[in-house]
């Protein structure tokens, strides 16, 4: 077994590692260390979160630290506060035994006077989010001209978050002479642009395949409707009892929504994302990882820099984006040699993608359907029971059992366990009798019933209008004459707006906004993307719609219409 001392590692460092409990490195750290204490080069590792990159480029930069300088000589640049204080206490923890060294972390959100302060007084090194370090640079509060290592880590998550000119501007005060240590998840185009435009010649070190995710997660996709994905999610929780998860969402707005949505339902649910105070962030992150939350619903910005081992599952609510992003999320299970679980909630839309991730990630995304009622009976009924058998007895019961147990003792033993067993069943049973026994779901095959796929309209009405989602989701349903959950994924633009239904409903919409027109303004609404308002003839020519469903009827039509201009006038 690989040991640290076979590192190279100086002794007061090893004194630190070994009272941090840490027995053997990682494979990271193996193929790191050695390289960056023996060798002035620029480097880029390829490793997955989880896999101890801190230790890997932090210990070999505070071993060459010259601590009877007080001047700045490493940066470490890293995307959110979180990341940059959980670093810097690693950090620390490292140079424990160091006497003079300094870590200082820059991060937004906190006192600018006191992080001064505490680089006056001599910092050898900064941990640092962009925005903050260009600000304190622009002060003059730091120098970073004369450093000798410079971290970009998560490089390809700053990049993602649009920081590319502001890493750009930051290197562009630094010495050409320094040691540029890249450290990534993946490699897309962006981090091998930088690698080449301010790295000399780095040498490159991969763990694993290159952008593959770890090997202890277990990759899952669930196709349903997407009105279903709030029940799928349920579901999919309902099914892991002892669940310890996050969830992702594209959205500020959909990750609120969905959290209080799981807090009304009675699930331990809380929400992360960039519209939270700091305080408020905290107290969200103190509460998950004492797990009295057990579902953080997160967005992809507010969730970096997360470090919370024993994550049971990742569910993505929503695919992100940035396709590569599924790497980071998964990432946050099957971290320190434990496995995980990562499961998406698809639509049939977004099917193909699956393709592209397997290849993007080198494993096998299996397809799962969403389990039964029954499945879901059968798991937690097994969790009470196995809960009432690790229950801890305190003797102090025993005062209060005596006209307890006179009460059972007309009953055997399977009649009290059927008894007790009924107390959870009724409750659940109950619930899930308000819910159809399975979700609808799509078939992945080619002849999936089109009533479960969706459909994205565009509709010219946007925020110069008044409208925010809130207002033109209001207006679509009281026009529409639809339940509110009939109405989905509304995005308001300045000058349009998009929206949803299930395809079962396109021809009311359309058929609904047929020549209407508000206080002389024309609306229309139209297919999203390549389709439009009209259908194929069989020689691919093109027809006006016509025929407007009978559902829709006239009557329906010009009541709508009168109640919708008074809310169109009131934008």
């Amino acid at each position: 077994m690989t040991e640290f001392s076979s590192l190279g590692i100086s002794p007061k460092l090893l004194e630190a590692v070994s009272a941090l409990g840490f027995q053997s490195p990682t494979e990271v750290q193996q193929k790191a260390i050695p390289v960056l204490l023996e060798k002035q080069t620029d480097i880029v590792v390829l490793a997955q979160t989880g896999t101890g990159k801190t230790a890997a480029f932090g210990l070999p930069m505070l071993q060459q630290i010259d601590t009877s300088s007080k001047s700045t000589q490493g940066v470490v640049i890293t995307p959110t506060r979180e990341l940059c204080v959980q670093i810097s206490k690693e950090l620390t923890k490292y140079a424990s035994s160091i006497k003079g060294l300094n870590i200082v972390p820059i991060y937004g959100g906190a006192s600018i006077n006191n992080q001064t302060k505490a680089v006056k007084k001599g910092a050898q090194v900064l941990v640092a989010t962009p925005g903050r370090m260009q600000d304190m640079m622009r002060r003059k509060y730091i120098d970073i001209s004369s450093i000798a290592f410079c971290v970009l880590d998560e490089a390809d998550e700053m990049l993602n978050m649009g920081f590319k000119e502001d890493i750009t501007n930051i290197l562009s005060y630094t010495p050409d002479d320094k040691l540029t240590w890249l450290f990534s998840a993946t490699m897309p185009k962006e981090v091998a642009r930088i690698a080449r435009e301010f790295m000399d010649n780095p040498l490159e070190i991969t763990v694993g395949t290159k952008n593959a995710a770890s090997t202890n997660i277990k990759h899952e996709y669930y196709l349903v409707a997407g009105r279903e994905r709030y029940n799928a999610l349920k579901r999919l929780s309902d099914t892991h009892p002892d669940i310890y998860s996050i969830v992702f969402c594209r959205t500020k707005r959909d990750t609120q929504r969905v959290a209080e949505k799981l807090i009304e339902d009675g699930y331990s649910a809380g929400a992360l994302h960039g519209d939270l105070s700091q305080n408020q962030r905290d107290l969200v992150m103190k509460a998950f990882r004492a797990k009295q939350i057990r579902i953080l619903v997160a967005t992809d910005v507010a969730a970096r820099g997360i470090d919370v081992d024993n994550i049971s599952h990742v569910i993505h609510y929503q695919l992100p984006d940035e396709i590569e992003t599924y790497t980071h999320r998964s990432g946050r299970t099957g971290r320190a040699g434990s496995s995980g679980t990562s499961m998406i909630i698809l639509t049939k839309g977004e099917l193909g993608k699956i393709r592209t991730l397997e290849r993007i990630i080198n494993a096998k995304i299996s397809a799962q359907e969403i389990p039964d009622v029954n499945v879901i009976l059968s798991r937690q009924l097994y969790h009470f029971a196995d809960k009432i058998k690790s229950t801890k007895v305190d003797l102090e019961i025993n005062a209060y059992l005596t006209d307890v147990i006179n009460i059972f003792d007309a009953f055997s033993k399977a009649e009290l366990i059927q008894k007790l067993m009924s107390v959870e069943f009724n409750r659940l049973n109950s619930y899930y009798q308000k819910q159809s026994n399975s979700i609808s779901k799509i078939s992945s095959d080619k002849n999936h019933s089109k009533k479960d796929a969706d459909v994205r309209y565009t509709i010219n009405i946007g925020s110069r209008d008044g409208y925010n989602w809130k207002h033109l989701k209001s207006f679509l349903v009281d026009f529409l004459s639809l339940q509110v959950d009939d109405i989905y994924h509304v995005d308001v633009m300045e000058n349009h707006a998009y929206f949803n239904t299930a395809i079962d409903k396109k021809e009311y919409v359309l058929a609904a906004f047929d020549d209407l027109s508000l206080d002389g303004r024309s609306i229309h609404v139209r297919f999203s993307g390549k389709r439009e308002q009209h259908l194929q003839n069989g020689d691919g020519s093109s027809k006006r719609r016509n025929n407007k469903p009978k559902s829709y009827s006239r009557k329906r039509r010009k009541e709508n219409t009168k109640k919708s201009k008074k809310r169109f006038r009131k934008k």
